[in-house]
C-alpha cells in the first residue's frame, strides 16, 4: 500500500511530530523531580542558610519541596482557562507556538535559580511551566485532529499521550544521579527541554493550518483547502473532507460562550460522559503510582528502587504505543472499557497485596507485577482516550471550551491527588486503592452504557447523536451503544 493510499504525507506526519514536541517537554518535567529530590532539596538547605545562617526547619523543607513539585500542575490548571481564547483568537497551530515560549521562559528560570542561587525562581518557573502544560495539552488534540484524517484521527491524537509517557521515561533516567541529577549538573538538566522548545520553533511555523479552524470558525475556504491539499496530496480526498466540513459548518454556531455550553441539552451529555471519564482516569491509582512508586519500591525493601521506577517508566511508554496501534482498530469504547475493568482489578489486588506485605514479605514481587500492570491498562486506554475524546463529542464551535475543562479536569485530579495521596495513604492504609477502584467501576458503567463509538466517523456524525431533544445517544450508523 503506498504512502498516497494510505493517506500519509510528509507535511501531515511533520504537523503532528512538532506538535507532540510540546508533550514531550511536559513528560520530561514531569519524570526528572523525583530522582534529583535529595540534591535541590540541599539546594534549599544551602540558600536558607546562606540567608538566614542557619538550617531550613524541616516542616518548611517539606513544605517548599512539596509546593516545587505540585505547583507546575496548579500552574497547568490555571493554564487551562486560556484555551478558548487563544485556540479561537489565533488558530490552533499559532497558539501552540504563541504558549512555547512559556516553556522557554519556565526552564530558562529554573536553569537561572542556582546561578541565583534563588529557590523562588525555580519554584516561578515551575508555576509558568504549568501554564504551558495545562494550554498545550489542550491544544495539541485540537490541532492535531483538525489535521488529521478520519481513520488515523485517533491514532494521531494517541500520539499526544506517547510523546508525553517518552518524555517522563526521558526525565526519569536524565535526572538519575549518574547522568545529569547530581550536584554540579542539575540546573542545566532542568533547562533540556529547550531543546525540544526550539525544535518545535523550528518545524511548526512551516506546518499547515488547521482547515478546520480555517473553514468552520474563520470562513476561508480557499485557505482551508489549500491546506489540505498539503496535508493530504490527493485531490479526491480534499473534495470530500471539504464536504463534510460543509455539512459541519451548517450544523456549527458562530460560537459558544461558557454559559452556552453549560445550559444547552446538545451538550449535557457529553459533559457528563468528559467529567466521568476523565475524572476515572485521573483517580485510578495511576498518577500515585507515578508520583510514589519510588517510595513504594523502598517501603517494599528493593534495594534499587529508582530502576525499577525506570521500568514503570518503560512500561509506560511501551504501552501508549500499543494504544496508538490498537485505538483505531479496536476503537475508543472496548479500549475504554478494557482499561477501566483492568484497573479496578489493580486496585484490588493492591489493597490485598499492601495488606498482606508485612506477613507475607514475598508478595512485594508479586506487587511490582500488579504496578507494571496498573501502568499499562491506564495507558492502553483511559490515558491517552481522556486526553482526546472531548474533542470528538463537540462540534467545531465548542469543541475548545471542551479541551479547556478536558485540561482543568486532568491537570486538577491530578494536583489533588498529589496533595492528597499521601495523607489518605496514612489515614487509610492499603484500602486507600478501594477508592480508585471504584472510580473506575464508575467510568466502566458510564461508559458502557452512554459513550457512542467514535472510530471511522465524522465529526458531524458523531456530534448528530447528542442533538435530539433528549440529548441522549441511543445508537448510531454502525452499532447500537452497548459493549459488544
Amino acid at each position: 500500500m503506498t504512502l498516497k493510499e494510505n493517506q500519509l504525507t510528509v507535511p501531515l506526519l511533520t504537523s503532528i511530530v512538532a506538535a507532540v514536541l510540546g508533550s514531550l517537554q511536559i513528560g520530561y518535567h514531569t519524570g526528572n523531580i523525583n530522582a534529583p529530590a535529595r540534591v535541590i532539596e540541599e539546594f534549599f538547605n544551602m540558600t536558607w542558610r546562606s540567608r538566614h545562617n542557619q538550617s531550613i526547619p524541616d516542616h518548611s523543607l517539606t513544605f517548599l519541596w512539596s509546593l516545587s513539585v505540585s505547583i507546575k500542575d496548579f500552574g497547568a490548571l490555571l493554564g487551562s482557562l486560556g484555551v478558548k481564547g487563544l485556540a479561537d483568537t489565533f488558530g490552533r497551530r499559532n497558539a501552540i507556538l504563541i504558549v512555547n515560549a512559556l516553556s522557554v521562559v519556565g526552564a530558562s528560570l529554573m536553569f537561572m535559580s542556582k546561578i541565583t542561587a534563588s529557590f523562588e525562581v525555580l519554584i516561578v518557573g515551575r508555576l509558568i511551566f504549568g501554564l504551558f502544560c495545562g494550554l498545550v495539552m489542550s491544544l495539541n488534540p485540537l490541532y492535531i485532529q483538525g489535521v488529521s484524517p478520519t481513520n488515523l484521527r485517533g491514532a494521531f491524537a494517541t500520539l499526544n499521550q506517547v510523546s508525553f509517557a517518552s518524555g517522563i521515561l526521558l526525565g526519569m533516567v536524565v535526572g538519575l544521579e549518574t547522568v545529569l541529577g547530581t550536584e554540579k549538573y542539575w540546573s542545566m538538566m532542568l533547562s533540556l527541554s529547550l531543546i525540544p522548545a526550539t525544535l518545535q520553533y523550528m518545524s511548526l511555523p512551516f506546518c499547515p493550518k488547521s482547515p478546520r479552524y480555517l473553514f468552520i470558525n474563520r470562513g476561508k475556504e480557499k485557505e482551508a483547502e489549500a491546506a489540505l491539499k498539503r496535508l493530504r496530496g490527493n485531490p479526491e480526498m480534499v473534495t470530500k473532507e471539504m464536504e463534510e466540513m460543509r455539512e459541519e459548518a451548517a450544523h456549527s454556531e458562530t460560537g459558544v460562550t461558557v454559559r452556552e455550553f453549560l445550559r444547552k441539552r446538545r451538550y449535557r451529555q457529553p459533559i457528563i460522559l468528559v467529567l466521568i471519564i476523565n475524572l476515572g482516569s485521573q483517580l485510578s491509582g495511576f498518577n500515585a503510582i507515578i508520583n510514589y512508586s519510588t517510595k513504594m519500591f523502598a517501603q517494599s525493601n528493593f534495594d534499587e528502587a529508582k530502576y525499577l521506577t525506570l521500568g514503570v517508566g518503560a512500561v509506560n511508554v511501551a504501552f501508549t504505543i500499543v494504544a496508538f496501534f490498537l485505538v483505531e482498530r479496536a476503537g475508543r469504547r472496548k479500549l475504554l472499557l478494557a482499561g477501566f475493568l483492568s484497573l479496578a482489578l489493580c486496585n484490588l489486588l493492591m489493597t490485598i497485596t499492601y495488606s498482606i506485605m508485612d506477613r507475607v514479605p514475598d508478595i512485594r514481587n508479586m506487587q511490582v507485577l500488579v504496578i507494571f500492570f496498573l501502568i499499562s491498562a491506564y495507558e492502553v486506554g483511559p490515558g491517552p482516550i481522556s486526553w482526546f475524546i472531548a474533542a470528538e463529542l463537540f462540534d467545531q464551535s465548542a469543541r475548545p471550551i471542551a479541551m479547556a475543562f478536558t485540561s482543568m479536569l486532568n491537570w486538577g485530579g491530578k494536583f489533588l491527588l498529589a496533595l492528597l495521596f499521601p495523607p489518605l495513604l496514612n489515614m487509610c492504609g492499603a484500602y486507600v486503592y478501594l477508592l480508585f477502584m471504584c472510580m473506575a467501576l464508575i467510568a466502566f458503567t458510564y461508559t458502557m452504557f452512554r459513550l457512542p463509538e467514535t472510530k471511522g466517523r465524522t465529526f458531524d456524525d458523531i456530534v448528530a447523536e447528542f442533538r435530539g431533544a433528549e440529548g441522549i445517544p441511543l445508537h448510531n450508523k454502525t452499532t447500537f451503544n452497548t459493549f459488544p
